[in-house]
């Protein structure tokens, strides 16, 4: 186990190394010269390029500037965005967080819904609702994600009105971003009518969630209901029929089980496709994260944003991976017996 936890800290460090190498050029490959990308700023003499190149380190070596970048980063200071003046700091840390939200109500809606789904549909496989199941799950897995959500804001906010259009709540509630997640946010403030913000909050939340969650728990179901069949065709299962076993008791001793471990690796893959579903769904809901953000930076030309913004983006989908392929290990042991006997 120790020798499997040092070969991942390796892997992550290498990797978080690469990221910040590639957010570090990213200041040479922007349009324009780099002083004015990093700075905003047109130095209107030498000595103003001169003294600006010596606060950001421009005027020594590539490693050098490299390190300090690096050193920045590390102490958190990220620099200012050019729009609004802020530490880039202080708005990924409030648009992060909500792009993690409308990822992790999705990933709950998958786990919950498609799992189950994909169960019992692999149980009753090649049945009439076994294709019932599998088609809805293909039609639905089959929609690009921000044209689904343009559907539903077609249906339930401009034709039915049982929806908010845009944003994360209503502007009569003020509420502090204590955590990034604006359901513990409003348990945490001080409001008089929480129940009324809570409310309303899911309201907003509704649709961008259904909207990334609905494809995601359509691949939940395909790759569930798969492993199943899988399964179920195992020279153990024929065995426990052998033995006189009930269809309920083959299910739950040995088909529940040995089903979830091929399906817990690929939950790995899925980190990938919700956070950059949200981020494509965000901008269409003006929905205050990490897309939405980053688009408006491009919008705006604001190129420290953009390329902290990617960083962290990034961090972000390499930490979940490694963590979640960490814990399939950790559950399933043998697949380090496998992988290695894999040429």
């Amino acid at each position: 186990m120790i020798h499997i936890l040092v070969r991942y800290s390796t892997l992550f460090i290498l990797t978080l190394l690469v990221l910040a190498i590639i957010s570090f050029s990213l200041a040479y490959l922007f349009p324009g010269d780099t002083l004015e990308n990093l700075t905003g700023l047109v130095p209107q003499n030498d000595v103003q390029r001169h003294a600006l190149e010596q606060q950001f380190k421009l005027d020594q070596s590539y490693i050098s500037q490299f390190f300090y970048y690096v050193g920045n980063l590390l102490t958190g200071d990220w620099g200012y965005s050019f729009t609004s003046g802020l530490p880039l700091r202080d708005e990924v840390g409030i648009a992060l967080p909500a792009t993690i939200e409308l990822a992790t109500y999705a990933m709950f809606m998958a786990l919950f819904l498609g799992v189950p789904l994909g169960y019992y549909a692999g149980a009753r496989c090649y049945s009439t609702t076994d294709n019932i199941v599998n088609s809805v799950s293909i039609t639905t897995y089959s929609f690009p994600v921000f044209w689904f959500a343009l559907l539903l804001i077609l249906v339930f906010s401009l034709r039915l009105d049982v929806a908010p259009l845009s944003g994360r709540i209503s502007l009569l509630y003020d509420i502090e971003p204590t955590t990034g997640f604006i359901l513990i946010d409003i348990l945490l403030s001080d409001i008089a009518d929480k129940s009324l913000a809570f409310k309303d909050a899911i309201s907003h939340m509704a649709l961008p969630t259904l909207a990334i969650g609905a494809i995601a728990t359509a691949s939940m179901v395909r790759i569930t209901r798969r492993s199943v069949i899988d399964v179920k065709h195992r020279p153990y299962i024929a065995a426990a029929v052998s033995r006189g076993l009930s269809s309920w008791q083959i299910f739950f001793r040995h088909v529940l089980r040995n089903a979830l471990l091929p399906i817990l690796p690929l939950m790995a893959i899925q980190i990938t496709t919700l956070i950059t579903n949200a981020m494509i769904v965000e901008t269409l809901f003006s929905w205050p994260g990490i897309g939405n953000w980053l688009i408006q930076a491009i919008y705006q030309r604001d190129y420290p944003a953009l390329r902290i913004g990617m960083l962290a983006v990034s961090t972000l989908v390499i930490t979940l991976t490694i963590l979640i392929d960490l814990f399939n290990r950790m559950i399933d042991p043998s697949r380090e017996k496998y992988e290695r006997a894999t040429v």
